[in-house]
């Protein structure tokens, strides 16, 4: 007997679950349950073209799904919980909760940015993708995506330097599962 295409469907979803979901906490600002929510919507619509992206490109679909679907959201006004402008302060001085708050504190930077320069600099410096590939998944030209990204990133180090910030001017930019120290540019 064949493989059923459901199959396939569930094997790439239980292979590539946690990294699209942190990629749709990034895209949301670190909002875990809009990040569930967004990315069921998005493995939805995946199910549904299944039989056409199977043998190509399941994750970039995903992803440009994922990337739409997070610029739609944020247009939208929403009246409930709303961040605070300060985090407290982690437990401890241990190395893992700086780890730890530094990530937090990008997110937050991050969900400070608008949908489209998030999802450029996310899918740019996170994610590793060239610029022609983050213009495909923003549905710009490249020349667009790298203003994004570049405006996203000057707008990062400016948040992340602000003088009121608690841990001070250090600046990082995902990529892969670490974060990169990035120095000011003057």
């Amino acid at each position: 007997m064949g493989r059923l295409p459901t199959d396939e469907f569930d094997r790439f979803v239980a292979a590539r679950w946690s990294a699209l979901l942190h990629l749709a906490r990034l895209l949301t600002g670190g909002d875990r349950h809009r990040a569930e929510d967004l990315l069921q919507e998005a493995l939805v619509k995946l199910w549904f073209a299944w039989p056409r992206v199977a043998g190509q490109a399941p994750e970039a679909y995903v992803r440009r799904v994922l990337v739409r679907a997070a610029a739609r959201s944020a247009r939208r006004r929403w009246w409930g919980e709303q961040p605070v402008g300060q985090l407290p302060e982690p437990p401890g001085v241990d190395d893992e909760a700086a780890d730890v708050a530094e990530r937090t504190r990008l997110e937050a930077v991050l969900a400070l940015l608008s949908a489209r320069q998030r999802a450029a600099v996310v899918l740019r410096y996170y994610q590793d993708l060239p610029e022609r590939q983050v213009a495909q998944a923003l549905g710009r030209p490249v020349g667009t995506a790298r203003s994004l990204t570049a405006r996203g990133v000057a707008r990062l180090r400016q948040l992340m330097a602000e003088p009121g910030d608690p841990v001070g001017p250090t600046e990082a930019v995902g990529h892969g599962d670490a974060l990169q120290p990035v120095e000011p540019v003057e």
